[in-house]
């Protein structure tokens, strides 16, 4: 298994340069075809609105403004891309982002994201990283919005529990843990049981990645308080990782949200790009 299509979301934000190096990087790296994807979102009228002739002039203003950010994003991908020999193709779409980025998603072998940046306006919802994880079937990769280290994936921090996303997660980001340095498995207040984790918490899964060629070291920890996301986040910096690979556990009904406790502390407080996979 390789990246061979990885489809990037693109923006006219100043921060999508920051998911743009790493999606070019990763295309140069397994010689992929990358895919821009940049999404209109609807018009939506406000709820108290004086007369028809202001939501004519509203609806022009968010024309006028969508046509300006295509245009703008679709430069960033291009200016990204120039210089490469990467083959890039750009489309743009109509709609909500979650939808029509997870069509794309869907013929891709890998989604890169931005993260949601709360200090300031972000054009795509802040769950978008978890709504195209639960319901494409595709890794999706985060990047966070402080920006990443590249090339990435020297040191990557698998966290395994043993269960069917993590397995998952761990087989989605194959090509990637291949190409690492080191690749330490961390597993967090695991039990040995023969239906779970072994006699030894973390050494099956490291016996496989050695057969697929991956340099493992394995670690246990223990999370006080329950704090496992916390626990991912201090051992990612006492090892100076540069990517995290974790299962998203959750599930998706009504587009709301459920997420496990670490996924949601990841999300929001990660310093290095994480790779998840439902």
């Amino acid at each position: 298994m390789t990246y061979k299509t990885i489809v990037v979301h693109c923006s006219a934000r100043p921060k999508v340069e920051q998911r743009l190096a790493v999606a070019i990087e990763l295309a140069q790296r397994y010689s992929a075809h990358l895919v821009g994807v940049y999404v209109q979102e609807p018009f939506v009228a406000p709820a108290m609105l004086d007369g028809a002739a202001a939501l004519d002039d509203l609806f022009a203003a968010h024309e006028q403004t969508a046509q300006t950010d295509l245009a703008a994003a679709k430069a960033a991908f291009f200016k990204a891309a120039k210089g490469t020999h990467v083959s890039a193709e750009w489309r743009s779409e109509s709609g909500y982002v979650a939808n029509q980025l997870g069509v794309h998603a869907r013929y891709a072998d890998l989604v890169v994201l931005g993260q949601s940046d709360p200090g300031s306006y972000d054009d795509a919802p802040s769950d978008l990283p978890e709504t195209l994880s639960l319901s494409t079937g595709r890794p999706v990769l985060v990047v966070p919005h402080i920006g990443a280290k590249t090339p990435l994936g020297k040191t990557v921090l698998l966290c395994w529990n043993a269960s069917r996303e993590s397995a998952r997660a761990a087989s989605d980001a194959l090509p990637l843990l291949r190409g690492a340095d080191k690749v330490i498995v961390l597993s967090i207040d695991a039990k040995p049981s023969a239906g779970g984790h072994g006699a030894e918490p973390g050494a099956d899964a490291a016996t496989w990645l050695a057969r697929q060629g991956v340099k493992v070291t394995v670690q246990r920890d223990f999370a006080a308080d329950s704090d496992v996301g916390g626990v991912i986040l201090s051992r990612a910096a006492d090892h100076d990782v540069d990517l995290i690979v974790m299962g998203l556990y959750g599930h998706s009904r009504l587009r709301e949200m459920v997420l496990g406790g670490a996924s949601r502390t990841l999300l929001a407080s990660m310093t290095v790009p994480v790779l998840m996979a439902h």
